[in-house]
């Protein structure tokens, strides 16, 4: 397994995307290239004491840096000897099985569509990160920023890519497909929903996916569903909010056991279970979010990733270059497309 990595991209490059991609080589036995500035990558590794690069780990020049600012549809051509560019370019020659990066997610998502291309048949790629639920299981969100405009056929395609993907991941031979709304009533929502709701019941009863109806925001950690299907804005905003209510509870548990002495020490009889607890709910330890519907796995790392970010992104990658479903997806996306010619 080889996984490339864009050295130069987030706001701690390159260090921490050196450190992590390391000890991530050393973890899990994988090969890892850096792409970026060769000389910034070896000033990280000697300012940490590591003279050589380790066997498994080589180093990809790259002299540009795709900025923050930089319009997502000029990358290809202003910035095309950034280490984004050049890494995916490395991915799709075949160079490697997977690609992290934390840098910008406009211009990753758009120079991934054009140059490791998205598989057959698929609209839009999506984002989809996956967060724990209540009953332990995890739940996955599909789009949760990519695609802020959708149809209702993105949004059949985003279940069947984010079925597949879960199933594959998670080892759940039918997920359970929900889709984003204001109700569970299948009267309710926009003209959106309305219509992606009978596309999502046809491919239920073709067997192409496990469709549940519609589902409230409320359910969603509550493991009432495996996979939410909606359109990017909704996503946002659900894995937003969700983002937000976890800081502030673990915020207002700290305030409980600092009230008094006896919270104190009701605090290190439990520190165990509460650090467990807050493990789950860190992006850190989840590494970053993958785009689905890209013929080869692209993860997108947060842009404040650390070297335990990096860590877990690596690891990631290396899960979803096993898991890849772009060669199953085409098979369902012709299924679907035999479906309607015959209707």
């Amino acid at each position: 397994m080889k996984i490339i990595l864009d050295a130069m991209g987030g706001d701690n490059a390159p260090e921490a995307v050196v450190l992590g991609a390391l000890a991530a080589a050393r973890d899990f036995n994988t090969e890892i290239i850096l792409v970026g500035r060769g000389e910034d990558i070896l000033a990280a590794m000697k300012k940490n004491g590591i003279s050589d690069l380790p066997v498994g780990v080589a180093i990809a020049n790259a002299d540009d840096v795709v900025d923050m600012h930089d319009d997502p549809a000029a990358v290809l051509h202003k910035r095309k000897n950034s280490s984004m560019v050049v890494g995916l370019k490395m991915l799709s020659e075949g160079q490697g099985d997977a690609f992290v990066s934390a840098g910008s997610t406009g211009a990753l998502l758009t120079a991934s569509t054009l140059v490791v291309k998205r598989v057959k048949g698929i609209r839009r790629a999506a984002m989809a990160p996956c967060l724990p639920n209540k009953v332990g299981g995890k739940f996955m969100i599909v789009d949760c920023g990519a695609n802020a405009e959708c149809t209702p056929e993105f949004l059949l395609q985003f279940a069947l890519i984010g079925s597949l993907q879960y199933r594959r991941d998670y080892n759940v031979i039918s997920p359970r497909v929900g889709l984003l709304n204001i109700g569970t009533e299948d009267s309710k929502g926009t003209q959106l929903q309305l219509d992606a709701y009978k596309l999502l019941t046809e491919a239920h009863n073709q067997g192409l996916i496990n469709f549940i109806g519609n589902v409230e925001a409320r359910q969603v950690p509550l493991g009432d569903v495996d996979v939410v299907v909606c359109d990017g804005f909704s996503g946002n905003v659900l894995l937003k909010a969700i983002e937000g209510t976890a800081m502030f509870m673990g915020s207002a548990m700290k305030k409980v056991f600092k009230k008094s002495v006896f919270s104190k020490l009701g605090y290190l009889l439990c520190k165990s279970g509460v650090n467990d607890m807050m493990k789950l709910l860190d992006y850190r330890e989840i590494g970053g979010t993958p785009f689905l519907g890209i013929k080869k796995p692209v993860i997108k790392a947060h842009g404040s990733s650390d070297k335990r970010a990096f860590y877990n992104a690596v690891r990631q990658a290396v899960k979803a270059a096993e898991n890849n479903t772009a060669a199953e997806l085409e098979i369902a996306l012709k299924q679907i497309a035999a479906a309607k010619e015959k209707a």
